[in-house]
């Protein structure tokens, strides 16, 4: 996998949740292309690096094998759990986000510096008080945390979950984080979102 450029590992998740979406039984490149934009080439070369058998270029492809090619080739088909921290609106609009039922991540708890936060806000999932983080982790091996706590506060927050045996954090604090040791952070920041979008955007019409 980690042969595999990281713009076709962002595509191949995309491709993925085209297929979940799509009730066609089977899908050329050029098919492909009409529902994402990009070349028929790029869809057959980015497709080249999965392992698997999921049919050819010229009668199309099956979405359930591409699908699980996908899962196979980026290593997505082990189940893995996870955590919110931070259950402010975004945190904790997360607790309840139907996405987190499709099998592939298991959200086993959140968690909030408020202990008065977390004993009366309605969850489907346990929640504690912040400083039981690192015994919950521990116990129940989760994997990635989900950072929704203010900027200032993201840092320590953190360190502390990759102390605890946080392997990857995806962090929507607007903030740059610097950890040590081998865990992943993905940042999440929508102004940076709203600037990529800008980038591919008409100039602005004049209505005077």
């Amino acid at each position: 996998m980690s042969q595999i450029p990281e713009p076709t590992k962002g595509r191949l998740l995309y491709l993925m949740r085209v297929l979940e979406k799509t009730g066609t039984k089977q899908l050329t490149s050029h098919q492909i292309e009409a529902l994402t934009g990009w070349s028929s080439f790029t869809v057959r070369k980015d497709v080249s690096y999965l392992d698997g058998n999921y049919g050819g270029t010229v009668q199309g492809y099956e979405p359930a094998p591409l699908i699980q090619a996908i899962k196979k080739t980026l290593g997505l088909e082990t189940r893995r759990r996870f955590c919110v921290v931070g259950l402010g609106r975004l945190g904790s609009a997360y607790l309840n986000f139907h996405a987190f039922h499709l099998g592939e991540f298991e959200l086993v708890a959140g968690f909030d510096i408020s202990v008065n936060r977390v004993e009366i806000l309605k969850s489907p999932v346990p929640l504690y008080p912040a400083y039981k983080m690192a015994e919950i982790i521990r116990r129940f091996s989760i994997e990635i945390a989900l950072l929704c706590v203010p900027g200032e506060a993201a840092q320590g927050v953190a360190e502390k979950l990759a102390a605890a045996g946080i392997r990857g954090i995806l962090n929507f604090a607007p903030v740059i984080l610097t950890l040590d040791g081998e865990i992943t952070v993905r940042n999440v920041y929508v102004v940076d979102e709203l600037r990529a979008l800008s980038i591919n955007l008409q100039p602005p019409q004049d209505f005077q």
